[in-house]
């Protein structure tokens, strides 16, 4: 549910995405490249395409650059695939982070963080406030730590992981849908996609 004719306009237009386009620039061996040849080259390289997607993950922007459909204006035939498209298409949303490599996660760093500040403080415990003769607890206490980060940590991937499944498995289903609406001339799939990001300024 990616459009690729934003996602190449993204990528040659806004500044965020400057390290794809020089991605782009030296695949291409060329100094100004079009939207449509980034576009192109955005079919042949997938590896250019997941970087886009995570570097959107990473900064909780979303890749599904498609809207919901509006029922109301749907014959009634056609309502009840439209419903189940746009409760698909909402719960993609909320799995979407799901779908970011666990290891460049922001979890992760919010737990490393967590972890050199609980390190800090035994330092600051053990030297500044003269507790050396409990540096042994103290430190324990602080593989203990590391021992309930790493079980949080390994928790977490599986949540990762399960949803990210889950999250596939809604998407086949969703295109799919909008496939069928689409040839049964509910819908036209080009209207509903999102142009541009509010996001970006």
């Amino acid at each position: 549910m990616i459009y690729l004719d934003r996602v190449a306009k993204e990528i040659k237009r806004v500044g965020f995405y400057d390290s794809l386009l020089q991605d782009v620039k030296a695949k291409l061996g060329k100094e100004d490249v079009s939207e449509e040849e980034i576009k192109e080259l955005l079919l042949k390289d997938e590896r250019l395409l997941k970087e886009y997607k995570d570097l959107n993950l990473e900064y909780n922007l979303s890749n599904i650059h498609i809207k919901a459909i509006d029922i109301s204006k749907l014959d009634s035939r056609c309502q009840e695939a439209a419903k189940l498209f746009n409760e698909n298409l909402q719960k993609l949303k909320e799995l979407e982070k799901y779908t970011l490599d666990f290891s460049r996660s922001s979890f992760l760093v919010i737990l490393f963080s967590v972890e050199f500040f609980v390190l800090f403080s035994v330092q600051y415990f053990i030297v500044l406030l003269s507790l050396k003769e409990y540096q042994w607890l103290i430190y324990g206490l602080f593989l203990s730590s590391i021992a309930i980060a790493w079980w949080y940590a390994k928790k977490e991937r599986q949540k990762y992981e399960k949803n990210a499944k889950y999250f596939h498995e809604i998407y086949e289903e969703t295109i799919q849908i909008l496939n069928e609406l689409e040839k049964s001339g509910c819908i036209d799939k080009k209207s509903l996609y999102i142009q541009k990001s509010d996001e970006h300024v």
